[in-house]
């Protein structure tokens, strides 16, 4: 039973410890992300900043200044995509670890169930066991029983044997 138990605390300390580092790997990708999230918005701000310059003539805006808007709004699209690319990624470790704890739920349930029927089995041997143990026991004392009746039956006949001999002699004797 002892080593039962400690079966079960290794299988649930390595069922922890493997949950920690995909938590850890989950925690990391939501810093990249957040990370990115603050690239991001400061590249907004730089766009918004560059839309109100205007260095042409009158205060208008020149090509330049627009190329330099698209460029930077090109920028904040790239940003864009390869957050959309990380959050799939954040979204898989999130469906893996969903996935993972459903398949270890399944399996620790197997595994008690598995744990039960072999202590059903075990309760069951033991009973049966029990029983016999119990039946060799009476049996013993039947025959233990039957032995000393015997050997008293025995002894008596021989007393009375003996008794009848000695009994002649006297008889004869006199």
């Amino acid at each position: 039973m002892a080593l039962l138990a400690v079966a079960c605390v290794l299988y649930l300390g390595n069922t922890f410890a493997q949950t920690n580092s995909d938590s850890l790997a989950y925690e990391l990708q939501r810093t990249k992300i957040n990370k990115m999230l603050a690239v991001r918005s400061q590249k907004f701000g730089k766009y918004d900043q560059s839309l109100s310059q205007h260095t042409g003539i009158f205060g208008l805006q020149t090509k330049k200044d627009i190329r330099r808007s698209n460029a930077i709004l090109m920028d904040i699209v790239k940003t864009d995509n390869d957050i959309y690319k990380q959050l799939k990624i954040l979204l898989d470790y999130r469906t893996f670890q969903q996935t993972q704890v459903a398949d270890k739920s399944k399996e620790i349930e197997s595994t008690n169930l598995h744990y039960m029927n072999t202590i059903n089995t075990l309760r069951s041997q033991n009973e049966k066991l029990t029983k016999e143990a119990n039946e060799a026991v009476l049996s013993y004392e039947r025959s233990s029983r039957n032995f000393i009746v015997m050997l008293i039956f025995i002894l008596i006949a021989l007393v009375w044997r003996l008794w009848n001999r000695y009994n002649k002699k006297t008889t004869s004797i006199s």
